[in-house]
């Protein structure tokens, strides 16, 4: 096939019209273009160039053939069937990196946008659609951004139904390939529909400039993953310089964070990021992955930015998130303002706020120290939602074949507007193909890298969606901060609202009680006995927040705490009877410990957040089993990850009992630990 063949079959697969091809250049192009012109009032320019590393241009007969595959991937609208005049660019650059390490880069199109030299975008959304407004040049622009479709590591596509500006429409994708050395083939589509002469002159002009800044940006990508370590964002750009005001109050806060319980060195890197980070990172803090990228713990960093929020350098923030697209559908200043049920238009979905994941804490500058607006220079869907590896929208009716790069293990799939979800199960030896249909109710199995075939047996376009199974690791959420003593001690004012309960999963719940309270309040006298049991609670308190665990609430002598790893509560029980062992002669409180491991729910009691349900009963009807200087922990507990390897390097000599109870429909095994017990 030659160039004539390859350009003319372009356009046969776009309109499925008969076309001649004329070599005269057009006037409005440059001499690479060919002019494409068929029988009907249709007309076609296709600018065809390619860009490599070592300045050589390909052959444009390979190129046009993989530009008619992706016409047939990513047809227009219905809106822009038959409009006007379609202008085509197909560009090729080759990067040192393969697909999977340059994908997270490249799918990031806000950042590379800016690294490419593009303005600034608003997005709003409105009645499910995603409304855009930005500037070429001069000119403004407005549009309607059709959902993206992508495939990791393959290709990504944008189509923009544009109101006002240039054009009509837009399409642009990006392909991606291994070039067979170690490295990547990045092909990037761009296909307009001018608007008037104007629109032509500006896109004729315009794209020659934003192909020169695509081979600047590939290749300051390319330079930057060579140097870069793994963790690094690429493409960064300069912070403003703050004003004197803004350092001088940056100064005092630094000074008043070091008496955080956290290193100065967490501190300085947290303070330093607030004033020189890069801003499409400092809208929305998240606290995991930036941990990770500086190669600190992150407990530690969340601990630093709470404190820093009290002072005033950082403001906390509960996102309500899409537990499809993950996406922020409502940032809650405070705990209380978090509504008990939200929605997705983008998604088609209705969600109640009653499970962890559906919150997550995130964290951003505080105005008076920088302002740092929720800038866009793309909405950049695949970057933002990066568990979301395949994303197809199907006309009614018909069916696209989509090739895969899935590697072996579980996947969620979904149609969008469907209740629930399935599972594909990739597995070595499964099937090359796998065929979906999107009335489809059974889980699928294919084969690593199996090719998609989805068909849309339905009379509405469909939106095939395949994502990780696992949960967002990244994310920071409620239950992990509320078993923070740092945090109930800073925000004891938060609290949840009235008719939120929300869900935080698998906890453990530690009671510590007095034994012989009453003969010690006989002989102590209530003062004397109030301040007594005050100093107990003080290290009581210490010695959970040692464990990374919180005091969720006391009761008359008795306290309740959480944690979220079993072994951690059971480690801090042991201290807390050692602690009141029968050596202690400065007091005379002992007491005994239990434990027990399972679900609760968070809820609003007493104006502070405390948990509740059958976990919280069963680890308070437990201490009936435990002395002076014992504790007593749930069959659930010494079955968790953890606990029995602890048990086992602390020597525990541990006695198999049981609970019976009216409320239980068989007896709760249990373990009882003499720690300490009385002589």
């Amino acid at each position: 096939m030659d160039d004539r063949d390859a350009l003319c079959g372009v356009i046969t697969a776009s309109r499925r019209r008969r076309c001649a091809l004329s070599r005269r250049p057009d006037a409005a192009g440059d001499a690479s273009g060919r002019r494409l012109q068929g029988t009907g009032a249709l007309r076609f320019r296709i600018l065809v160039a390619s860009a490599r590393r070592d300045g050589r241009t390909g052959g444009s007969a390979s190129m046009a053939v993989e530009l008619a595959a992706v016409l047939q991937r990513h047809p227009w609208p219905a809106s822009l069937r038959d409009t006007g005049v379609e202008w085509m660019w197909h560009w090729r650059f080759e990067v040192d990196a393969p697909p999977d390490v340059l994908w997270p880069h490249l799918s990031d199109t806000s950042r590379f946008n800016r690294a490419l030299g593009l303005g600034r975008m608003q997005f709003e959304e409105r009645d499910g659609a995603l409304h855009g407004d930005g500037r070429n040049g001069f000119v403004r622009q407005q549009w309607i951004e059709e959902p993206w479709q992508w495939v990791a590591e393959r290709e990504l596509a944008s189509i923009r139904v544009y109101a006002r500006g240039l054009a009509y429409g837009s399409r642009v994708v990006y392909a991606l390939a291994p070039n067979g050395r170690g490295g990547s083939e990045l092909h990037v589509h761009f296909t307009w529909l001018p608007r008037g002469w104007y629109g032509r002159l500006a896109l004729a002009l315009g794209m020659r400039w934003l192909r020169r800044q695509y081979a600047r940006a590939t290749a300051r990508l390319a330079r930057e993953l060579r140097e870069a370590s793994p963790h690094d964002r690429l493409l960064p750009a300069a912070a403003p310089p703050l004003d004197d005001a803004a350092r001088a109050r940056l100064d005092t806060l630094r000074e008043q964070l070091y008496g955080a319980p956290v290193s100065r060195a967490v501190v300085d890197r947290l303070v330093d990021h607030v004033s020189t980070g890069d801003e499409l990172e400092l809208y929305r803090i998240r606290v995991v992955p930036l941990a990770r990228r500086w190669g600190v713990d992150d407990g530690e960093l969340l601990v630093a930015c709470l404190y820093a929020t009290r002072v005033g350098l950082l403001e906390l923030s509960w996102d309500v998130v899409c537990p499809h697209c993950r996406g922020v559908r409502f940032e809650a200043r405070s705990l209380g303002d978090v509504p008990v049920r939200e929605a997705c238009e983008a998604c088609d979905v209705q969600f109640a706020i009653d499970a962890d994941r559906a919150l997550e804490i995130t964290f951003h500058v505080h105005p008076s120290i920088r302002a740092v607006p929720k800038v866009f220079y793309c909405s950049a869907e695949p970057a933002t939602k990066p568990h979301i590896l395949v994303q197809q929208t199907v006309p009614a009716g018909q069916t696209r074949t989509v090739p895969t790069s899935l590697a072996a293990g579980r996947y969620r799939i979904r149609v969008r507007g469907r209740d629930g979800h399935r599972f594909l199960d990739v597995v070595a030896g499964g099937p090359a193909a796998v065929t979906w249909r999107a009335s489809d109710g059974g889980d699928l199995r294919g084969g690593p890298g199996c090719e998609l075939v989805l068909i849309n047996d339905r009379d509405a376009d469909a939106r095939f969606v395949i994502e990780s199974a696992g949960e967002d690791d990244d994310a920071v959420r409620p239950s992990r901060v509320f078993n923070l003593q740092d945090f109930r001690d800073l925000f004891s004012e938060q609290y949840l609202a009235a008719d939120l309960q929300l869900s935080v999963g698998e906890q453990t719940i530690l009671f510590t009680d007095m034994v012989g309270s009453t003969e010690f309040y006989g002989s102590r006298g209530d003062p004397d006995a109030f301040m007594e049991v005050k100093r107990h609670f003080t290290e009581v308190y210490a010695i959970v927040r040692r464990h990374r665990g919180c005091v969720v609430k006391t009761i008359g002598d008795a306290a309740m705490a959480a944690f979220s790893r079993p072994a951690d509560a059971v480690a801090a029980a042991r201290e807390v009877a050692l602690r009141f062992g029968p050596h202690r002669t400065d007091t005379a409180i002992r007491l005994r410990v239990s434990i027990n491991t399972g679900p609760c729910i968070a809820v609003n009691l007493n104006s502070g957040i405390d948990y509740f349900g059958g976990t919280v009963n069963m680890a308070s009807k437990l201490q009936a089993k435990a002395g002076a200087g014992e504790v007593a922990i749930a069959a659930a507990t010494c079955e968790a990850p953890g606990v029995r390897a602890l048990l086992d390097e602390l020597g525990a000599e541990l006695e198999p009992d049981c609970l019976e109870h009216p409320a239980l429909p068989a007896p709760l095994r249990l373990v009882r630990w003499k720690v300490a017990p009385a002589p």
